[in-house]
């Protein structure tokens, strides 16, 4: 696995690889999302479905417009979760993990508040 910098829409600090296919392009994809304890990326929705493998670690998700920690489920290593398309939800690593992701393209990470957008800053 070649890992690199994620696209500028992810928050600093996790590193990114892409497994099969081209997450820009309207076909199949499927990237690696490698991220640290505590790592966690805002309220946001994808214009396609996110189907999402934990390999390592575990993680946490929640859905809505608010990030509340308290409302998140957690995903042990192994574990399986699906947003459809558009849904609006959070992450948040609780320990180190990665994280497999595959779809359709285009992957594209739409925040909630776009004063979450780290390529905005």
């Amino acid at each position: 696995v070649k890992w690199a910098a994620p696209p500028p829409t992810l928050p600093p600090g996790a590193h990114f690889a892409v497994i099969a296919g081209d997450p820009s392009q309207a076909q199949p994809f499927v990237l690696r999302l490698r991220v640290p304890a505590g790592y966690r990326i805002p309220p946001h929705w994808h214009p396609t479905a996110e189907n999402a493998t934990v390999l390592s670690g575990t993680v946490a998700v929640g859905m809505g417009d608010t990030f509340d920690e308290a409302a998140m489920q957690a995903v042990p290593v192994g574990g399986f979760y699906a947003m459809p398309a558009e849904m609006h939800h959070f992450f948040l690593a609780k320990t180190p993990a990665i994280v497999q992701v595959h779809g359709m393209g285009p992957f594209a990470v739409n925040y909630v508040n776009p004063a979450d957008d780290p390529s905005k800053e």
